[in-house]
């Protein structure tokens, strides 16, 4: 990056992907608050003014790491909506000039994607969208059933006790993201449902695992794969309705079949 350049998104991308740099923000997106560190300008000095000049207001560092937070979204929704292809490299520098920012925050970005198991390094190309397998999409179906499947007949037990009308426009927000067959904002309102219903069990260990789990299973099954079609989304979003209102009624046969269902046929 150059001397005293400050990293801005493109008007394209502020427009898209709000900028969102604080701890409850992120968590509101479903990442690790510890995920997105600040960094501070490359030539900033950290020492305190001097007693000289107390009246001297703190320099402001700039803030790259909301750039980053921005880079990151766009770069998850072009995996999801398969604009960044299994199997093929991309470079920081491209990417970046495509975004309109330099590679730097590109490439910290992608860092993040190589801990969620979505791109790969290779040294000296750039980075390549990993390849997953149907097999690979069933074994993250079971584990999230495992884990997800006994906590909501849980919750279901104590329905008595949950708001679960509250709970409603988050799933009716998937239904019109599905409608609109936008796979990119179907995956995001997806997951905030989920984590919204994990969170009533009060585990916060579970809904960071299961939020990783899901978040993996929307990755891309295979190169110049089928997309989803707008109604087996549909389908998907209409299970979300289903699923309150049998927590609801504590029926927890249903419960366990949606659930499972859910997560064999998931998008």
């Amino acid at each position: 990056m150059e001397q005293g350049r400050t990293e801005t998104a493109p008007s394209w991308l502020r427009a898209s992907v709000p900028a969102q740099a604080t701890p409850a923000a992120r968590a509101a997106r479903g990442e690790h608050p510890c995920a997105e560190p600040a960094y501070g300008h490359p030539d900033a000095d950290p020492s305190p003014a001097p007693p000289s000049a107390p009246s001297t207001p703190a320099r402001k560092l700039p803030q790259r790491h909301s750039v980053r937070g921005q880079i990151l979204d766009a770069l998850r929704s072009a995996l999801v909506g398969g604009e960044l292809i299994p199997g093929e490299v991309y470079s920081g520098p491209a990417l970046g000039e495509r975004f309109g920012v330099s590679a730097t925050p590109v490439r910290e970005a992608m860092q993040q994607l190589v801990l969620e198991g979505a791109v790969e390094v290779v040294p000296n190309r750039g980075f390549r969208v990993a390849r997953r397998s149907a097999r690979d999409l069933a074994e993250l179906a079971e584990i999230r059933a495992l884990l997800e499947v006994p906590a909501m007949l849980r919750l279901a037990r104590t329905s008595q006790t949950v708001d679960w009308p509250a709970l409603r426009p988050l799933a009716e927000a998937t239904a019109t993201a599905a409608a609109r067959g936008d796979r990119a904002l179907y995956a995001e309102a997806d997951r905030a449902f989920h984590r919204a219903l994990l969170a009533l069990t009060g585990n916060r260990q579970l809904v960071l695992v299961a939020d990783d789990l899901h978040r993996r299973s929307q990755w891309p099954v295979a190169p110049h794969g089928p997309a989803a079609r707008t109604a087996d989304l549909v389908a998907d979003a209409a299970e979300h309705l289903a699923l309150l209102e049998a927590l609801a009624a504590q029926d927890f046969a249903t419960v366990e079949m949606l659930v499972t269902e859910h997560f064999t046929g998931a998008a």
